[in-house]
């Protein structure tokens, strides 16, 4: 990060990332209602949330780094990419605008019965990496915006994206108790859509501005 170090550019790249990073992570599903159950158990909360955040963090790593040879090798495919990563955005925008419009909430997952560490860690591996829209999320499409980027600035995407996803999970773990009533408001979460359709739209804006300053 020295090469850019709190310069402005790398502090836009670092927050770009960031809110990429939450729009894509903050959605109702089986990984999220797991840990918000473990939050309000309150069993293996510190466990639960690093493992999810460094299986992100590691995945973001790898999608930037093997984007960024292949992107290097193959000069007309980052543009192409950067035309599909703001299709996708785009798309994923519309979609969360018109989830706003509806009423949804998230339940901590179920089960009964407390759990050890291990099996609580195996738990959470199997929701993360399981999930094959994971890899689609932070591998491919982050990766690739990610690996578009100056060189001296993949470091601080690669930050914000991780940073995004330890946020996340950090609120919704240690958080749980207080943040559970709120989750169960269809309201917050049509509000909360409304904002990630909004950022993500902007978010494609800029993949496509990019996309044209490189043709």
């Amino acid at each position: 990060m020295s090469n850019a170090f709190f310069s402005p550019l790398a502090l836009g790249v670092f927050v770009q990332a960031l809110l990429l990073s939450l729009g894509l992570i903050v959605a109702i599903g089986a990984q999220n209602a797991f840990v918000l159950r473990q939050g309000l158990r309150r069993e293996h909360v510190g466990s639960v949330v690093l493992f999810c955040a460094l299986a992100d963090a590691l995945l973001i790593a790898a999608g930037v780094l093997g984007m960024a040879q292949a992107l290097g090798e193959r000069p007309g495919l980052a543009r192409v990419l950067a035309l599909a990563g703001a299709a996708f955005l785009a798309a994923y925008g519309i979609r969360a605008l018109r989830r706003a419009r509806h009423a949804h909430r998230l339940e901590a997952a179920g089960g009964s019965g407390a759990m050890g560490q291990a099996a609580a860690v195996a738990q959470a591996a199997a929701f993360t990496l399981l999930n094959p829209h994971v890899y689609l999320d932070t591998v491919l499409l982050v990766g690739s915006i990610g690996a578009q980027q100056p060189s001296g600035l993949r470091s601080w995407f690669i930050a914000g994206a991780s940073a995004g996803s330890l946020l996340w999970f950090g609120l919704l773990g240690f958080g749980a108790r207080w943040l559970a009533p709120w989750f169960a408001r269809p309201r917050a979460w049509q509000v909360l859509d409304g904002l990630i359709g909004l950022t993500m739209l902007v978010l494609a804006a800029l993949l496509l501005r990019h996309a044209a300053a490189g043709a």
